[in-house]
């Protein structure tokens, strides 16, 4: 898992070169540590620019589509969208069973402290991504990363709005001894590793392969071949699953995405729908215990089923699967692209900001955000109601423009252009509502 963000910092560079000193990550306070997250953004858009390059040139195709890598960018837009308001929950909660609880206090300038906190949010980690996957009420979040028939970089951004509510539980114990200052360093490190390992272009690397958890094995744990199922959970060190008895090695062709595919760029959708599905599951059930168990034990679960449940209902795998891509004309695609880039930018305002932003103004931004990844999702899936939507959150974006809710943070004349650009798309989707509805008149009359 990864997160994704599109803030920009001067220091970027410097502080992203703590990676390969031990010193300069070393922290007294956790108000001194970098969002090394942030600072890598550039980092992950060259990676991700190169991938699709040297996709092209050694396939011919592009190992992106526009629909599935926008979804899963949209992803960690989302995933961001509470940080607005709060600190992260593992931090928060971290700090919280440090300042209350802590039973001794390493020295925050050790290197000692500096690797056993390495190899302890990892070991944590292992944990935390283990019971994503083994308890259906956590699966419900983390399915969210899974959801992609595709395996590229973007898809290391598909991350959940609700994971981090519950993640904090399985870090706690080292709150107990280690300053939050180094907790918070690791395990930034900890997510920035494991970007890179999204991607089919690395095929293996060797003896690294037995440490490390690497392309070659993380393609193991997205797959929903049988043999893929429940695998490698590790985050840097795949050390974890071989311990633990979790270790898969790649063999068959992998078939990335969900076992049961959801086919859908709906982003609200995909965040949520297995919430739902949970529900409606356990209301099928009478028995009070048949009910919690729904949501305790692993989503494959049935009464008189072991606790983790059995795959032998799942789809046979053939390896002639192919990914659900949408018919949409360039057009199109077009019109997607440049309205996707358009709430990036101001999702980049947003999150730069959003300290000197009233709370309308955030609050209205946020939304609008939210608004329009929806709607993009709804175009791309070519739903009935994608024209109505679109025509209201054009409108909604005109009508905020005017009242200096939302702002278009680009240097003349971009902004000008961007208010030409919604007002026409407005135009547009008003006049195809119109269209739509002559023949329904029609009809009635």
């Amino acid at each position: 898992m990864a997160e994704v963000c599109f803030l920009r910092s001067p220091g970027g560079f410097h502080n992203m070169s703590s990676l390969l000193s031990l010193k300069l990550s070393y922290f007294e306070r956790v108000e001194d540590v970098p969002e090394y997250v942030q600072q890598a953004t550039p980092f992950f858009i060259g990676l991700m620019v190169l991938e699709l390059l040297v996709g092209v040139l050694k396939t011919g195709a592009t190992l992106v589509t526009i629909s599935d890598g926008i979804t899963s960018i949209s992803a960690g837009m989302i995933s961001r969208l509470p940080m607005l308001l709060m600190r992260s929950c593992e931090l928060s909660a971290y700090i919280y069973v440090w300042e209350h609880y802590r039973q001794i206090e390493l020295p925050w300038d050790s290197a000692w402290t500096w690797w056993f906190s390495f190899l302890g949010v990892d070991f944590c980690y292992y944990w935390v991504h283990r019971f994503s996957h083994e308890v259906s009420f956590l699966w419900a979040s983390h399915q969210v990363h899974h959801s992609s028939e595709y395996y590229n970089l973007t898809t290391a951004l598909r991350q959940s709005l609700t994971q981090q509510f519950t993640s904090w539980i399985f870090y706690i114990p080292m709150a107990l001894i280690i300053p939050p200052a180094i907790f918070a360093v690791h395990i930034q490190f900890n997510l920035l590793y494991q970007f890179w390992i999204h991607t089919e272009l690395i095929r293996d690397l060797g003896p690294l392969e037995w440490v490390f958890n690497t392309p070659k094995h993380h393609r193991v744990h997205h797959g929903r071949n049988s043999y893929c199922i429940d695998k490698n959970y590790a985050g840097i060190l795949i050390i974890w699953d071989r311990m633990f008895g979790t270790f898969a090695l790649e063999s068959d062709k992998v078939v990335y995405g969900l076992v049961f595919p959801i086919r859908t760029f709906d982003i609200l959708y995909v965040q949520l729908y297995y919430y739902l599905g949970l529900w409606k599951k356990s209301s099928r059930y009478k028995s009070i215990s048949y009910k919690l168990l729904t949501f305790f034990n692993g989503p494959s679960w049935r009464p008189g089923k072991p606790r983790l449940g059995d795959h032998s209902k799942n789809p046979r795998i053939t390896g002639k699967e192919e990914p659900h891509v949408p018919s949409l004309s360039l057009t199109v695609k077009c019109y997607v692209v440049t309205h996707f880039l358009l709430v990036v930018w101001i999702y980049h305002y947003l999150f730069q900001y959003k300290m000197m932003m009233s709370q309308l103004a955030l609050l209205g931004m946020t939304s609008y955000v939210l608004f329009t990844l929806t709607t993009l999702g709804y175009i791309t899936d070519q739903r009935p109601a994608a024209g109505v939507l679109e025509l209201l959150r054009c409108a909604v974006f005109m009508t905020m423009k005017r009242y200096g809710v939302i702002q278009t943070p680009m240097p003349p004349p971009g902004a000008e252009l961007t208010e030409v650009l919604v007002f026409s798309s407005l135009l547009y989707w008003a006049l195809q509502c119109v269209t739509q509805l002559l023949p329904i008149k029609k009809k009635i009359n």
